[in-house]
């Protein structure tokens, strides 16, 4: 079986946690902010803020720029559910905008047109890896004094062109970055999440706010040769990462370049390969990105039934996704009135696939998995044009 995605881990990971076991400091601590200071190191932000997963560094991050009852946050609805629900989670209302015709990411033209009174951020994603226009966004957010969360649960290692220089997502370019390490993930801790911001005192916020609004760290408390009596001025929430998380996380950032390498070469011997197999459209990078191909989506012609091609790579042994889920067709979401209809994003989720991309795929794999879409994409045109002739 060629699965969807594989975590890369190996016995540094395994000695890691081990190790971190050992200690008899599992909680958030010494590795925790270790870990920190090296994913700022890596992205380039002033401050990490490490967490229990991304769904509650966006909670944190929305919270922390104000977000709350009354507000509206325009975002896609073109991603993961949990970028609505952390909205809401505010007490704020989700502002559904379609993405770009030509990609998968949030359309600037449309962020523009839905900007009201009550608008008070912009959640951005960078879907699958891809960085999202934020040459465009960010000038326009700025101008209506709105705040900027960027949700690049998948974009680490991912990269944009930025006052004219290359620089990583997580050197935040809106307010504050938000990140995954789910098993999906490039990187993985299992589970967990970190925060970005160049602003000290949203920080400060996090750090409060994921630990229960604990005014002394346990780390401090312990640390410390005087008796100290914690107190709570704030509500907070329990949102911490562990050290185990942490020492894994440690070493995954370390493989990290060489796992965008490999990846960026599977992604271009995809392109390669696709150019010859009718039906179906590679993803294209912008001239100002760099992705990490967290995901590799192709986009099936209108007339390829997309659940039989899926199928069809199933039995032949190979994992695929159908595209990019939208939250306004989920019955999670299904209660908040569209503004604006989303025809590019019903469009991608319904005619996109994932094919499998790791950094221990071989081209041996992958060249099998085109060989398989093409013989699925054929049958589905034949299955179409007799179904047409009846």
């Amino acid at each position: 079986m060629i699965p969807i995605a594989k975590p890369l881990l190996g016995d540094e990971e395994a000695q890691a946690a081990s190790a971190a076991v050992l200690s008899g400091w599992v909680s958030q601590g010494p590795q925790v902010a270790a870990f920190e200071k090296e994913f700022a190191s890596y992205t380039g932000a002033r401050h990490a803020c490490a967490v229990s997963n991304c769904t509650t560094a966006l909670h944190l991050a929305l919270q922390g720029l104000g977000v709350g009852p009354g507000h509206e946050v325009i975002t896609v609805s073109h991603s993961f559910i949990a970028g609505a629900n952390a909205i809401r989670q505010c007490g704020a209302t989700p502002v559904f905008v379609d993405i770009e015709a030509d990609g998968y990411n949030i359309d600037p033209a449309a962020v523009a047109e839905a900007i009201g009174p009550r608008t008070r951020a912009i959640l951005v994603v960078h879907q699958m890896g891809m960085p999202c226009d934020l040459a465009t966004i960010v000038p326009l957010a700025k101008s209506y004094g709105l705040s900027i969360v960027e949700d690049a649960a998948c974009a680490i290692g991912s990269e944009i062109v930025h006052t004219d220089r290359w620089t990583r997502v997580g050197a935040p370019i809106g307010d504050v970055v938000c990140f995954s390490f789910h098993p999906r993930k490039v990187i993985t801790t299992g589970e967990g999440g970190m925060l970005t911001t160049n602003q000290p005192e949203l920080d400060a916020k996090f750090r409060l706010w994921r630990q229960h609004g604990m005014s002394v760290s346990d780390t401090a408390r312990h640390g410390s040769p005087k008796v100290i009596f914690e107190a709570y001025p704030v509500r907070g929430y329990n949102y911490r990462m562990t050290d185990i998380q942490a020492a894994v996380g440690r070493k995954q950032l370390e493989r990290l370049p060489g796992i965008i390498r490999a990846r960026r070469r599977l992604a271009a011997c995809y392109a390669h390969a696709l150019a010859r197999v009718d039906g179906v459209t590679a993803p294209v990078e912008p001239a100002w990105a760099r992705s990490n191909w967290q995901s590799y989506p192709v986009r099936l012609d209108t007339h390829i039934d997309q659940r039989q091609v899926m199928q069809g790579m199933l039995d032949r042994g190979i994992a695929t996704r159908r595209g990019i889920m939208n939250m306004h067709q989920e019955a999670a979401q299904a209660d908040l009135p569209l503004a604006f209809p989303l025809p590019h994003s019903e469009m991608a989720r319904d005619h996109t696939m994932l094919l499998p991309l790791y950094a221990q795929m071989s081209e041996e794999d992958l060249n099998r998995v085109v060989e398989a879409l093409a013989e699925c994409i054929a049958e589905s045109v034949g299955a179409c044009h007799r179904t047409a002739a009846q």
